[in-house]
């Protein structure tokens, strides 16, 4: 599997010919979902679910295929009839190839005064890799890769190093960093790789790496 880190929480991951999106939202590249055969989306926030870029790919690609919450189907299912799937906790799935299973269901709480949404994590071919979204979501078994939401309006650093520390993964790559500015990452890397107790990696926009 190839994965390419695309801008904040964007990631293309490629098997056999085939490509899976996950949340190309709007602080990914205008392009992040186009030639995608399926695309997997956590939530409704705009940094995570991009509706142009969605509609974008779809009509560019008839073939292409979206899952996602409710509340992000509810705006694209009607132009695009059978080709956008609700999914909720628990429920699995293949997508472009790919076998997933949905882990979550809240996103994380900014602030108490702010209403949470809802969230879901894609645990992918039996947990080479998990994206969690907006959620410090375990899924309860063997993660090779977890893409870690590094920076959020909703983390801070001993949170993101206590999640690594419950998941396990062998690796963990940066994602959720738009936010996270070039001063601060040899920070980020330093305490988060010596005390996370996984590999802690970082890509930048464009950048790959086999799993």
């Amino acid at each position: 599997m190839k994965l390419t880190k695309k801008s904040h929480a964007c990631v293309r991951l490629e098997k056999d010919g085939r490509v899976l999106v996950v949340d190309p939202g709007g602080f990914s590249e205008e392009d992040a979902a186009v030639g995608a055969d399926a695309v997997l989306v956590t939530h409704e926030h705009p940094d995570h679910f991009d509706e142009g870029r969605l509609r974008a790919a779809l009509e560019a690609r008839p073939s292409a295929e979206i899952w996602t919450l409710r509340s992000v189907a509810g705006q694209l299912s009607a132009a695009f009839p059978g080709r956008v799937h609700t999914v909720g906790h628990g429920d699995t799935f293949t997508a472009a190839g790919f076998d997933v299973q949905v882990h979550g269901e809240l996103h994380a709480v900014i602030h108490p005064d702010i209403p949470r949404v809802t969230n879901v994590g894609y645990l992918v071919d039996g947990g080479k890799l998990f994206h969690p979204g907006d959620a410090l979501t375990v899924p309860g078994g063997p993660v090779e890769t977890l893409m870690l939401p590094v920076m959020a309006p909703w983390n801070k650093i001993s949170e993101v190093i206590d999640y690594v520390r419950e998941v396990k993964p062998r690796r963990a790559y940066d994602i959720h960093d738009a936010l996270l500015t070039d001063l601060a990452r040899p920070l980020y890397d330093r305490q988060i790789g010596a005390l996370g107790g996984a590999e802690h990696l970082r890509l930048a926009p464009g950048g790959t790496a086999e799993l």
